[in-house]
């Protein structure tokens, strides 16, 4: 919780789910979002997990200072985290909580999308069908600069 944070402790939940990561481990994930999402990635995760969809990381951001980038360099899958959209003094989607990263680094790393590999969120992927199935938006979808690791709930 960033010093200057204007978001309310009140409307954030604290969520804990189980998912398998990249070598077949059942690992307990961790993540804070606003509370009006917070049912919908339970269920989410729910049926990840029962479909051994690979999360490889999923703890708090707190484990990284707050520090985006360093959280998105170890592909940690993430929610809430008060910033600002790059250059601009206007809140991103994740300092309410409503926005997710899903296995970051890879899909930064991966931006041939006509490439198969690990991690890869694409239209046909399960966690693309699941979020969507609950109105999230994907920011691969997105026409300008897209974000296949994104989706955002308003």
């Amino acid at each position: 919780y960033k010093k200057g944070c204007t978001v309310s402790r009140e409307s954030l939940r604290y969520v804990k789910v189980l998912h398998w990561n990249d070598k077949g481990k059942i690992c307990l994930g961790e993540l804070v979002c606003h509370k009006s999402i917070a049912n919908d990635l339970v269920e989410i995760f729910e049926t990840l997990f029962a479909k051994k969809y690979p999360i490889e990381r999923m703890v708090l951001i707190d484990n990284y200072d707050a520090d985006d980038l360093k959280s998105m360099e170890a592909n940690n899958t993430s929610c809430f985290n008060f910033r600002y959209v790059a250059g601009t003094k206007v809140p991103s989607n994740h300092s309410y909580g409503k926005a997710i990263d899903l296995n970051p680094l890879c899909a930064r790393q991966y931006a041939d999308r006509s490439q198969d590999f690990k991690y890869k969120i694409d239209r046909n992927d399960l966690a693309y069908k699941e979020f969507r199935k609950r109105g999230f938006t994907w920011g691969g979808g997105w026409k300008r600069s897209q974000d296949y690791q994104h989706f955002e709930k308003k």
